[in-house]
């Protein structure tokens, strides 16, 4: 019969499988420090002893999870809001600057909008002033003779303008009371119910707001004197900017392009007679087609018997050189003083005439006057002419459009400067890409 083990035996075989599973955990740990490596030997060779304790990193276990390394902070961003970031701070950038040109402009309206109106003279008379030199005219006798004959001769219209309205304000005030006495008549007749006593207290109330506003209206007067200086002011500087500039434009231009730098020297120096030249071009054509359509509808409003023809003539000329809003300002003008002076008839026989003029400017005489010369698309036109307007009042609307025109020449221009360029460094059997594409 076999004797079981006593407790003692027990005990010597549990710590011999203890000792067992301890030697194989040593061995284990010695391989993973490489062959040949112990556990204290690995300690030494790495300086961990006791004078290192605190800077030494033990090793993770074998069984510890991995843990995977985190990704650089640009990486971990999408392209396209990398991209939208870095286009986002130069348009700001770009935006303050432009905002701060804006406000200098601003705070130099008077100068910056007399120097404008005197490159628009200038390129007005300048080939006057060319053609005289050719005939032999030394170049400051031809330069005054034209300024002063273009001087005298706008001077000449604003009297005109000015005579013939204070001369018929007597008439106009008469038949604008009876155009009154008639709308009266007209309302109390239509269908909309409205008696006399309602028009007697929209009467009265006008008046009454008048008299209250009297301080407010003697303010705009004085504010009136104010622009009547600011106007002259503008006009001696306009005057005299003209002068230089058609006598040294060359000069100036070439003062200009110094302050340009090197680099970008040659393609300016090519841009700005391009953009002379389309200055020039729409200059003259804006001209010939304000006089056309100045001469054909004050025609038809003189042979209509409305009064002011003339002035209202000359009003369509000057309007004709804002686009669009020009046009719509002046024939509205000329409807509302036929229908407060002749009635409903001849207001609508007005404004027949202005709408067929209108649309043969359109679409004949801007095509074929101005041709290829400024292209500028007519949405364009209209917010150039609604951002000039808000910015610089009627002065802006004026030369938005030019400088919208010069600008397209210029930009077009530099493109296909650039491509030329490019294609002259490029090595040979290089691609060819198309400046548009």
């Amino acid at each position: 019969m076999t004797k079981k083990p006593g407790w003692l035996d027990r005990l010597g075989a549990g710590l011999s499988r203890l000792g067992q599973r301890l030697e194989e955990r040593r061995r284990a740990e010695g391989e993973s420090d490489g062959p040949g490596v112990s556990g204290p030997d690995r300690s030494a060779d790495s300086g961990e002893g006791a004078g290192n304790g605190p800077e030494s990193v033990p090793a993770p276990p074998t069984y510890a999870p991995a843990v995977a390394a985190r990704p650089d902070p640009v990486a971990a961003i999408p392209w396209g809001i990398r991209v939208a970031a870095e286009a986002g701070w130069r348009l700001l950038v770009l935006a303050g600057t432009l905002w701060v040109l804006m406000k200098v402009i601003s705070a130099v309206q008077l100068v910056v909008l007399a120097f404008v109106a005197a490159l628009l003279i200038t390129a007005l008379l300048q080939p006057t002033v060319a053609r005289l030199t050719r005939w032999g005219l030394p170049r400051g006798p031809a330069t005054a003779l034209t300024a002063i004959t273009g001087f005298i001769i706008m001077g000449l219209v604003g009297w005109f303008v000015v005579w013939q309205v204070l001369d018929n304000l007597g008439d106009i005030s008469d038949r604008v009371r009876d155009g009154i006495d008639e709308l009266k008549q007209w309302l109390l007749d239509s269908p909309f119910h409205v008696t006399e006593q309602q028009i007697n207290d929209i009467a009265k109330n006008l008046s009454d707001t008048i008299g209250t506003n009297t301080e407010e209206i003697t303010t705009a007067g004085l504010q009136g004197v104010t622009v009547l200086v600011e106007v002259i002011t503008g006009i001696l500087l306009t005057m005299f900017s003209t002068l230089f500039l058609l006598y040294d434009g060359r000069k100036v231009w070439g003062w200009v392009l110094k302050l340009v730098p090197a680099q970008a020297r040659p393609g300016v120096a090519g841009a700005g007679p391009r953009a002379w030249r389309t200055l020039t071009a729409y200059v003259r054509g804006t001209v010939v087609v304000a006089l056309i359509d100045a001469i054909f509808i004050g025609l038809g409003i003189y042979f209509l018997d409305v009064p002011l023809a003339v002035p209202l003539g000359v009003f369509i000329f000057l309007f004709a050189f804002i686009p669009l809003v020009g046009a719509v300002v002046s024939g509205a003008l000329a409807v509302v003083v036929a229908l407060v002076t002749q009635g409903m008839f001849t207001a609508l026989m007005v404004l027949l005439v202005v709408l067929a003029v209108q649309q043969i400017e359109g679409h004949v005489l801007q095509p074929f006057i101005l041709g290829r010369a400024v292209r500028v698309h007519p949405l364009a036109v209209v917010l150039t002419v609604a951002t000039g307007g808000l910015v610089a009042g009627i002065g802006g609307a004026v030369v938005a459009v030019p400088l919208v025109a010069v600008t397209n020449t210029v930009v077009g221009y530099l493109r296909a400067f650039s491509y030329e360029q490019a294609l002259r460094h490029a090595p040979p059997g290089a691609p060819r890409v198309a400046p548009d594409s």
